[in-house]
């Protein structure tokens, strides 16, 4: 029950797993090859493992089989572009009002799936004190950024004073209102999840954490008993899962998993679509499967137990929310909806709703910048009337050259009237069939 003993005493080549677990030929075959990314497992884990049943949701998660070596269509290396996203080592700035802090590429066990196998794992990878500082300084010069993902690598096996330190770092600046921390160690590692660790995240609240459970089978006394001391030092606590073929994609697996964590003060957060890296390919289902265990969840179980179903989009366009459609038909003044029963009803919308009445108490919120991330909303808000792929106008220019019609202040041909920050032209009279009209 000692963390660091469960930290140096780890599983990690086919002849310590043997010891423990009846390995296949294929678990053979991956453990000896060359390149692989790496296993290890805390011997606390690994009792979760059944060591007779290849198809243990546990083993699934953390043993590599010769599967993980075969590629697949769309594999990247990086296939949320969080490099790409990324102004100073390790830190991730894909929306307005947030960063993703990477702060280690250490774990206390290895998942077979893990979004970040291009860096985790790999000592040679890990961020240096130099690069805490030039994160930490991008935060304090970016006013916009309110909140503050940690996460790695696990940010709950560095050194606490390390730890400590960080977090004190990050409370101290100002317009920083929310700190969090991604980590599975309470699933892998619950003994780390001290009086004394709960004490220091006490000092920076408000602080929230996320673990990462993914099928019933790992919500164990231990894991509670973890979650009961981290709730009690005012930690609210979230849980993220990902979908994984033969470990938990099944509608009453979920429903099993959800009622589990909140038994346990857990509320389930987001369900993940696996990302498309590299050696996760048989552990993918369809998105449809996904889809089928929301329908399964929605109105079957209670609501702060559905956890949300994202897909985090390829390329780096970030979660992506993705649920049954309930919305039947619209008209004016009606929306026909359905339940999970399929209970088809008609909801009345007022005729006499006046959406601007609302503007002088919206006026007396500041509204927090965004730039060039204003997205859809700006379309609703009427700051501007499209959004346009990149090159959208020279592709419809067809490489012509300026002509009559397309000279001058041509722009203003497509400037919608009243939308953004375009001036409001006056009217102008004209005459037409012999009567002045205003246009």
């Amino acid at each position: 029950m000692d963390w660091r003993w469960q930290m140096s005493n780890r599983l990690n080549s086919a002849d310590e797993l043997a010891r423990v677990i009846n390995l296949t030929d294929s678990e053979r075959r991956a453990l000896s090859a060359k390149g692989l990314f790496r296993v290890d497992i805390t011997p606390y884990f690994a009792s979760l493992i059944d060591p007779n049943d290849p198809l243990c949701p546990v083993r699934k998660q953390v043993i590599p089989t010769d599967r993980e070596m075969v590629p697949f269509q769309s594999m990247m290396e990086d296939s949320l572009a969080e490099d790409k996203h990324s102004p100073v080592p390790g830190l991730v700035h894909r929306y307005p009002d947030r960063v993703l802090m990477l702060i280690t590429t250490q774990c206390a066990s290895y998942c077979r799936y893990c979004t970040r196998s291009r860096i985790v794992g790999d000592p040679t990878q890990t961020f240096s004190r130099a690069e805490f500082d030039a994160q930490i300084d991008y935060i304090e010069r970016t006013p916009q950024i309110r909140d503050v993902l940690l996460s790695g690598g696990d940010p709950m096996v560095l050194a606490p004073r390390l730890l400590d330190m960080i977090l004190g770092r990050l409370r101290a600046i100002p317009h920083v209102e929310i700190i969090r921390i991604g980590s599975r160690v309470p699933v892998f590692l619950p003994m780390r999840v001290t009086p004394e660790f709960c004490d220091m995240l006490d000092k920076y609240h408000p602080f929230w954490l996320n673990i990462h459970v993914n099928h019933p089978k790992e919500i164990t006394p231990e894991l509670a008993a973890a979650a009961d001391r981290l709730t009690r030092a005012g930690v609210p606590l979230g849980n993220q899962s990902v979908l994984l073929a033969g470990v938990n994609d099944s509608v009453h697996i979920q429903r099993k998993l959800v009622h589990e964590l909140v038994k346990i003060r857990v509320r389930p957060y987001y369900l993940y679509q696996c990302d498309l890296v590299e050696g996760s390919g048989h552990l993918r289902t369809t998105v449809s499967k996904g889809i089928e265990i929301i329908e399964g969840l929605r109105g079957h179980t209670s609501g702060y137990a559905v956890p949300q179903y994202v897909v985090d989009a390829p390329g780096g366009g970030g979660k992506i929310p993705v649920m049954p459609n309930y919305v039947i038909s619209q008209a004016p003044g009606k929306v026909v909806l359905r339940n999970f029963e399929g209970f088809i009803t008609t909801y009345t919308e007022p005729l006499d709703y006046d959406p601007h009445e609302i503007q002088h108490q919206e006026a007396l919120i500041a509204r927090r910048p965004e730039p060039g991330q204003e997205g859809v909303l700006a379309l609703l808000e009427g700051e501007r009337m499209a959004i346009e792929p990149e090159g959208f106008g020279d592709t419809h220019a067809r490489g012509g050259g300026e002509h009559r019609l397309r000279s001058g202040d041509i722009a203003q041909k497509w400037q919608p009237l009243g939308v953004g920050s375009i001036e409001v032209h006056k009217p102008r009279e004209r005459l037409a069939s012999g009567n002045n009209e205003t246009e």
